[in-house]
């Protein structure tokens, strides 16, 4: 599959972290998702009905991030891709990347981050 729709850059504040103390503050999350569907009839259709609506994306990947807390990255990711892929049954992968700015390391940082993708799996298979 060669379609795509795609949000990225998306930010949420978060409490996230290994430590109590990272998770005692919200911090910022950027969230990057691919999702892989056939868009050859809401292409032909015009119609909302027949795709996945960006705000409804959106609102996943808010949810997730902001209403519930993670240890690490790899959680927020794999739990995006779960929820995209219950909620969207047209969806047939999902690629997730989540970062984290501001680390206080022993250097310069941008962020750290991780990426994953995630498959619908078939069944009886």
């Amino acid at each position: 599959m060669t379609d795509r729709i795609y949000l990225h850059g998306m930010i949420f504040e978060g409490r996230h972290g290994v430590s109590e103390e990272e998770r005692d503050q919200p911090q910022q999350i950027e969230v990057d998702i691919d999702v892989e569907l056939d868009l050859t009839r809401p292409g032909t259709t015009d119609d909302l009905d027949d795709t996945v609506d960006y705000r409804e994306l959106f609102d996943v990947c808010r949810r997730v991030v902001e209403e519930r807390s993670f240890r690490l990255l790899e959680g927020i990711a794999e739990a995006l891709a779960a929820d995209v892929l219950e909620r969207f049954p047209s969806v047939e992968t999902v690629s997730v990347r989540a970062k984290k700015p501001g680390l206080v390391l022993e250097g310069e940082v941008e962020h750290a981050g991780i990426q994953i993708e995630r498959r619908r799996q078939t069944r009886g298979v």
